[in-house]
């Protein structure tokens, strides 16, 4: 039976959840997830997963923090005065919204505070920080 090797793209469905059980995201009722295994595609303690599997094979798999969206970094967190957000713009904190860099990259944050004169913009990945396990079946092999 073919194994997967670092190299290869394999197509795989699978279900993450957080510590708490809840999903935060699944392939269900979707395509597989397709990737070239050890390409840096997707987060390494799930990459590194992969190899030795076979096509029909499931595992759960456990990636700490660091091995996934990593820490939160307290520099990716800016205090924007409320005066420069144009009125239309939702603030409720958890709302998510899109800044633009001076160099036009765009770049997903997510209101953290509000207060009468500031806010607080996150732009960690909404999963920095947390330990995340995926059920995963691999579903295909294409050989490297």
């Amino acid at each position: 039976m073919t194994q997967v090797k670092t190299g290869d793209t394999v197509s795989i469905h699978y279900t993450g959840t957080l510590a708490d059980g809840a999903t935060f995201d699944s392939s269900e009722g979707r395509d597989p997830l397709e990737f070239t295994v050890g390409a840096g595609q997707i987060i390494p303690g799930l990459d590194e997963a992969i190899p030795g599997m076979a096509v029909g094979d499931k595992k759960v798999v456990d990636v700490s923090a660091d091995q996934a969206y990593g820490q939160p970094d307290p520099n990716a967190r800016q205090a924007v005065p409320r005066a420069e957000i144009p009125a239309d713009i939702p603030l409720e904190p958890g709302t998510q919204l899109q800044m633009q860099t001076p160099t036009g990259q765009v770049v997903p944050v997510m209101v953290a505070e509000v207060s009468e004169t500031e806010v607080t913009l996150d732009a960690n990945h909404p999963l920095a920080g947390k330990d995340l396990t995926f059920a995963i079946e691999l579903m295909e092999i294409k050989a490297a």
